[in-house]
Formats: structure tokens, C-alpha cells, sequence
């Protein structure tokens, strides 16, 4: 009895150990893949984009020949070039420089002095910015900024059968908006902007005989406001 007890334990041994070994051999399963992780999103960069949106301007004329005043509104589009530079978290810097052609008119009725009841045509025609911002990151893929600087303008102020000026003026320009790295290089924004180019001086002339035959001097003023969404390629 005992003999046949040593025999069925080595018995167990044996079958126990060939077991093991035969785990042993099986291949092992291979780990699951984990992609790497995504860079982190950052605004440092120069980019290039286009815009396009609405403007609405508003424009007087003063002078002794008369005072007339009014506002418009047309289409504003064209491109935009700049870079950006991220620091201390969140925050970005930047420089960018925009230049949109416009059809915002505006027209307005001599109300009283020698050229009353003379219809005023104003045109803006273009603007270009070069403005600095300054923003600040509060998601990663999401940039809220204000900005400010120059702005130059091009417009004509017409006086009906009287004659038409036409000149660029030098001003100013703040506003602000909030932009969006929807896809890697790509981003887009929504932003308004104010704008003022100052006061122009002129000369109306009207026929011999008449109060403005040898001129009567004027002054114009002119300040525009835009809404754009815009997109931009940024080069990382």
C-alpha cells in the first residue's frame, strides 16, 4: 500500500511539472498599443489667413460752405499675415498686420450755408492695420485677445456737381476677439474692431458769381467699425 502511494504521488509530480513546462512554451500575449500622446497645443507661431465680414462707418463734413453727417455700411474682406508667442502659461503676444478692401457708403444732405441741400457721397474704399495683441489662453485650443495700433484708410468725399477729394489718412485702431485652433495648423476667429481716421482737409468750388467760386474750405472726418470671421494656417 505504501509502495503504490509513493507511486501515485511521483506520478502527480511528474504530470505537474509537465504541465508547467508546457505553459512555459505557449507564446505570450503581446501588450496593448498606446499611441503617444498628442503634442500640447500652443500658439507660438507665424501664420497666414483671410477674412472677410461687414463694415459700418460713420463720416461728417464741416466747413463754411455747409455741415453734413451720416453712416453706412458695406462689405469688408481680404488677408491677414502675423506671428504669435506663447509664455507663462496661457498667455500670447503678438503682431499682425491686415489689409481689407471695403464698398461702405455713406451719403448725407447739406442742411444749411452756401452749398445747402448738396448731396455728400462718402467711400471708404480700403483700411490696413498693423496692430499688437495681447491674449490669454483659457482652453488650450481657445485664445480670447484684444489688440490695437495704426490704421490707415483710403476714402473720396464727393459733393454733387460740386467736385470730389480723395485721399488716405493716418489713424488708430483697438478691438478685440476670440480664436480657435479647430484642426492642427488651423484656426479660426471672430472679432470686432473700431477704427479712426482722423479729419481731412478740402476745398469745394462752385461757379463764378457764387459764395464758393474761389473755394470754400471743408473738413472731414471718418471712423469705421467691422465684425470679421477669418480663418488662418499656422506654421509651427
Amino acid at each position: 500500500m505504501r509502495k503504490r502511494s509513493l507511486i501515485l504521488l511521483a506520478a502527480a509530480a511528474i504530470g505537474l511539472a509537465a504541465s508547467q513546462a508546457s505553459a512555459a512554451d505557449l507564446p505570450r500575449k503581446a501588450p496593448a498599443y498606446l499611441p503617444p500622446p498628442l503634442p500640447p497645443v500652443t500658439w507660438t507661431g507665424c501664420y497666414i489667413g483671410g477674412n472677410i465680414g461687414g463694415a459700418f462707418g460713420h463720416a461728417s463734413l464741416s466747413g463754411v460752405g455747409g455741415t453734413a453727417s451720416g453712416d453706412g455700411s458695406g462689405f469688408a474682406g481680404g488677408g491677414q499675415i502675423g506671428c504669435d508667442y506663447q509664455f507663462s502659461g496661457g498667455w500670447v503676444v503678438g503682431l499682425r498686420n491686415m489689409f481689407d478692401g471695403t464698398s461702405n457708403r455713406n451719403s448725407a444732405t447739406i442742411g444749411s450755408g452756401p452749398l445747402a441741400g448738396g448731396v455728400v457721397n462718402f467711400n471708404n474704399q480700403w483700411f490696413d492695420t498693423l496692430t499688437a495683441r495681447l491674449g490669454y489662453s483659457f482652453q488650450p485650443a481657445w485664445l480670447l485677445y484684444m489688440q490695437g495700433g495704426a490704421a490707415w484708410g483710403h476714402a473720396t468725399t464727393d459733393i454733387t456737381a460740386v467736385g470730389e477729394t480723395s485721399n488716405s489718412k493716418t489713424g488708430w485702431t483697438v478691438g478685440g476677439g476670440v480664436e480657435w485652433m479647430f484642426a492642427p495648423h488651423w484656426s479660426a476667429f471672430l472679432e470686432g474692431n473700431y477704427m479712426d481716421f482722423g479729419s481731412r482737409d478740402g476745398a469745394a468750388f462752385t461757379p463764378v458769381g457764387t459764395v464758393c467760386a474761389a473755394g470754400c474750405a471743408f473738413n472731414a472726418k471718418a471712423t469705421e467699425t467691422t465684425v470679421l470671421v477669418g480663418v488662418n494656417y499656422r506654421f509651427f
